[in-house]
């Protein structure tokens, strides 16, 4: 495992050149994302704040994610993903959105493999989703989602490539 936190740094100075702020919607990372972005000092300047939708109606009522794509394809999904971003975005009155959302194990869920990892960023330019087979710990694939959607983000609102 590796430290995201100057992943994070990376993050908030991207969001900075475009004085833009940034909320996260988390299910199965249960907060990890902004708490490594408030890690980063002066993060306050951009991070709105989040919210951990750990539970499938959750996603729905606080996010505003759709209730019949919830029943047909179950809260581990990529459309999901990106229907969490949008809401956190607009719940929290953000530029930028992101979400995670999948199976860290230790057993399957709604048929759906541990490891099974959606995450989407959205911004007011652009929407990106990722889905992802992750392999590991519990904790190895939470951390390695945590990685993931800030590199995807960094990627999306800083065009840059993270190694």
């Amino acid at each position: 495992m590796t430290d995201a936190s100057p992943l994070g740094a990376a993050v908030l100075h991207a969001l900075d050149g475009r004085g833009w702020s940034i909320a996260a919607a988390e299910s199965l990372t249960g907060g990890r994302v902004i708490a490594t972005l408030v890690d980063v000092p002066g993060a306050s300047a951009h991070v709105r704040g989040g919210i951990v939708a750990y539970a499938t109606d959750v996603k729905a009522s606080q996010l505003g994610v759709d209730a019949d794509l919830l029943a047909a394809r179950g809260p581990v999904d990529a459309d999901v993903a990106v229907q969490m971003a949008q809401g956190v975005r607009r719940a929290l009155r953000a530029d930028v959105g992101l979400s995670t959302t999948g199976v860290a194990g230790p057993e399957p869920q709604d048929g759906k493999p541990v490891g099974t990892v959606h995450i989407a960023v959205v911004t007011p330019d652009e929407i990106a989703a990722s889905s992802l087979e992750l392999t590991g710990t519990r904790d190895e694939i939470r951390t390695r989602t945590v990685q993931s959607v800030l590199e995807l983000a960094l990627t999306v609102v800083g065009g840059i490539r993270h190694p």
